[in-house]
């Protein structure tokens, strides 16, 4: 039996991971699709696609027949408005997954750190952003082989990709993204950087991944080989969710001269890097609702759509 499902904000994001869960779900149902605009181009396609159109925001929710039936609810609103959300939706019992970086509860990129969440029966969880879904695994993979003292990541998406919800989250974006580089990536200090490219024709998300390594107990060739071997392997499992991610170029793993200054970018209790690992990424859409360079909206939607299949699948018993 399907789990019941509501996503909220009927915007770029809210409307294509209807589109996934309708299209790719296997233990998901989709009966609502929340708002506020009751002209929106996401509330129509609800309608015609069978789902409920909710326009009266997170009160016609709850006020929505069948509601208690909802199991997950997902919000694609922002930081804002997810706080209030989630103090509506929470005491109701229904567990959360946030497309917005407010970052209430952990962080989860299902790459690295999903079944532990699930395991955990936690009952918000946050996916903190486009940049991150790309990029942490990237860190976590490099982390794997070697303390990572410094991560820095740049996503690069198309300015048209970019709605309001986004604009208006930039600084929510640096900051959740730097913490959860931290806390899911296992660098000793991270730092994110996002730019919106006007470029016409509107270009993919395009991300680059910066760490500063500390290999010293390892020969350049050995290092260069391992960390290779696991950014390349944790490619192929973010893309069986996220199709469209891929390495753009291979891998660059280069030795820090001695005299080489990186103390600026260095939290004081780091040990003193070895090396320099770049990792160039792309990430193209699935374009299910978006156009494929898209892929910052898909590469959330994806990463939300096999949180929810994790979590629903857990609650059945199937494994999978």
């Amino acid at each position: 039996m399907s789990t019941k499902v509501a996503i909220i904000g009927s915007g770029n994001i809210g409307t294509d991971l209807m589109i996934k869960i309708k299209r790719l779900s296997k233990h998901l149902e989709v009966v609502a699709l929340v708002g506020i605009d009751p002209g929106s181009d996401g509330l129509a396609r609800a309608r015609r696609l069978g789902v409920a159109a909710v326009d009266t925001g997170v009160e016609g929710l709850t006020a929505l027949d069948g509601f208690d039936e909802i199991e997950i609810v997902f919000d694609a609103t922002s930081a804002k408005a997810h706080r209030a959300n989630a103090e509506v939706l929470g005491p109701r019992g229904k567990r959360l997954v946030d497309l917005t970086p407010a970052a209430i509860g952990p962080y989860v990129v299902p790459a690295v750190n999903l079944e532990s969440l699930v395991d955990a029966d936690a009952p918000n969880v946050n996916m903190v952003t486009c940049g991150g879904q790309a990029t942490i695994p990237i860190v976590a993979a490099i982390s794997s082989v070697a303390p990572v003292p410094y991560g820095e990541i740049v996503a690069s998406i198309a300015s048209k990709s970019a709605g309001p919800g986004t604009r208006a989250n930039i600084d929510e974006f640096t900051e959740t993204t730097s913490a959860a580089i931290e806390r899911v990536g296992g660098a000793a200090r991270g730092k994110a950087i996002i730019v919106l490219n006007p470029a016409e024709p509107p270009l993919i998300m395009r991300d680059t991944v910066l760490c500063l390594v500390d290999a010293a107990d390892l020969d350049h060739e050995t290092f260069a080989a391992q960390v290779t071997a696991a950014v390349e392997a944790m490619v192929k499992k973010v893309a069986e969710y996220v199709p469209g991610y891929r390495l753009k170029q291979a891998v660059q793993v280069r030795p820090l001269d001695p005299d080489e200054s990186v103390d600026t970018l260095l939290p004081e209790a780091a040990s003193r890097p070895s090396h320099q690992v770049s990792v160039f990424l792309e990430v193209e859409g699935a374009a299910h609702y978006l156009p494929a360079y898209a892929g910052n909206l898909d590469i959330m939607t994806s990463a939300a759509l096999r949180v929810g299949e994790e979590i629903a699948a857990a609650g059945t018993g199937d494994t999978r």
